[in-house]
């Protein structure tokens, strides 16, 4: 607080974000800093000596965590270090040994060059990392509205930004497949969200608003991807879903309003409808497989994609 606003910015959020929400509070810390003084001998070094980590980059990190008690560490700034040049291991076994968030913190897997996508609570990977299937370790798409930036661009044009459809698409494909996603918007020098992005963001929560159920609390389904029509990606209800309903979430319109599903199997009883819809979605077994006839485009209340809830699943 020395410098600056000589307000503790951050403190301030985390007892809003405490008192006002029922969020978890998490910290992002750049391992590195690009032009520090010290940070740049150290890489002259090749990384032999350790001046920048035991004199900035670990102290930052424990004063986050005993000021802050984040539950959520987010690292970055790993890569041109091994962990060891950054102490990795001797941080994080003080993190789940001994600190004060030691039984509910989390962290992601950028600790050191060849550490992302093998070690951490969850996996970051890669910016925009999704693997398209269900993987065995929990794992994070963390993505940009801006195709090119993660900060705040002037000179962006409009098609370097992601549409509200394929946005959705993100969201949808990540959680069948099981992730957390994290939608990054760049503000302005002022800490605004310029129209763009508070377009995006709010087209996303109208939809969500009418088929959050398909993305809330799910869980991945059998099958993510459906085995006829690629547009078609699942979810399934949690497990105090008694009925374990299924979720097909549908990305492109089908023609004729007929949508033709390959894997799940129904019975007579089953029961299909759609999400923002009104009543029961008429459906037969065809030979291929099931097909739904779905209502007036114009009767739903979203764009972008659509949601069909189906009971009475049996695989």
């Amino acid at each position: 607080m020395d410098v600056g606003p000589h307000r503790d910015l951050l403190g301030e959020l985390a007892s809003s974000i405490r008192s006002k929400t029922d969020l978890k509070f998490g910290v992002y810390h750049s391992l590195m800093d690009w032009f520090h003084p010290l940070y740049l001998r150290d890489k002259f070094t090749l990384f032999t000596e350790q001046m920048f980590v035991k004199q900035k980059s670990i102290p930052e990190l424990h004063e986050l965590v005993n000021a802050y008690n984040p539950e959520v560490i987010w690292s970055d700034g790993d890569w041109e270090a091994p962990d060891s040049y950054w102490t990795a291991k001797e941080f994080l076994a003080w993190l789940y040994n001994e600190s004060p968030v030691k039984d509910t913190v989390v962290v992601n897997d950028r600790w050191g060059s060849g550490i992302p996508c093998k070690h951490g609570s969850y996996y970051t990977c890669t910016d925009r990392y999704n693997p398209g299937v269900l993987i065995e370790h929990k794992w994070e798409n963390c993505m940009t509205l801006d195709k090119a930036s993660w900060g705040y661009r002037r000179n962006a044009k409009l098609s370097d930004y992601l549409t509200t459809a394929e946005l959705v698409q993100e969201v949808v494909e990540t959680v069948s497949c099981g992730g957390n996603i994290l939608i990054n918007v760049g503000p302005t020098k002022d800490g605004i969200i310029t129209p763009i992005f508070e377009e995006r963001l709010r087209d996303l929560g109208s939809w969500l608003k009418v088929n959050g159920k398909a993305i809330y609390s799910t869980k991945p389904w059998t099958f993510q991807n459906d085995t006829l029509t690629s547009g078609v990606w699942y979810t399934q209800g949690s497990e105090n879903d008694v009925d374990q309903t299924v979720y097909a979430i549908v990305l492109e319109w089908p023609k004729e309003r007929q949508l033709l599903l390959g894997s799940p199997k129904l019975t007579k009883d089953s029961k299909l409808s759609i999400l923002g819809g009104t009543g029961q979605l008429e459906w037969s077994q065809t030979s291929m497989g099931i097909l739904v006839q779905l209502p007036e485009r114009d009767s739903l209340s979203t764009d972008w994609a659509w949601v069909v809830r189906i009971e009475g699943i049996v695989n």
